[in-house]
């Protein structure tokens, strides 16, 4: 895979939302894009988790408090921080950073497997 990654070629080669693409690896990590729309479920994860936001706004639900990420901001949830993604206002680009093969639901029976972009 080149190290040279242009996400807005990724981003423009899939439609599904909550499908995430492996664009790059990384030490044991996939680096993984997904556009996103509507509502995700409640779930956790046994590792952290990164989420940046590249285009639109995404709401984080937590059981105490929402975050919402705008262009640009990076939110890490901790490993067992249960969390619910959230696109109110419309599509919203994403990258993730999650170990090699995690399930992107926290469990592998309802997680949508990540694809190579």
């Amino acid at each position: 895979m080149p190290a040279k990654v242009t996400l807005a070629q990724k981003f423009a080669g899939f439609s599904e939302h909550w499908a995430p693409r492996i664009v790059a690896r990384y030490e044991g990590h996939e680096v993984r894009i997904a556009k996103l729309e509507g509502e995700f479920d409640w779930h956790s994860h046994t590792h952290d988790e990164l989420f940046l936001c590249v285009d639109g706004e995404l709401d984080i639900l937590f059981r105490d408090r929402t975050e919402t990420l705008l262009p640009g901001d990076l939110l890490l949830i901790e490993a067992g921080e249960e969390h619910k993604p959230f696109a109110r206002k419309g599509e919203v680009q994403v990258l993730l950073l999650d170990p090699e093969n995690a399930p992107n639901t926290g469990d592998e029976a309802t997680a949508t497997k990540a694809v190579e972009a």
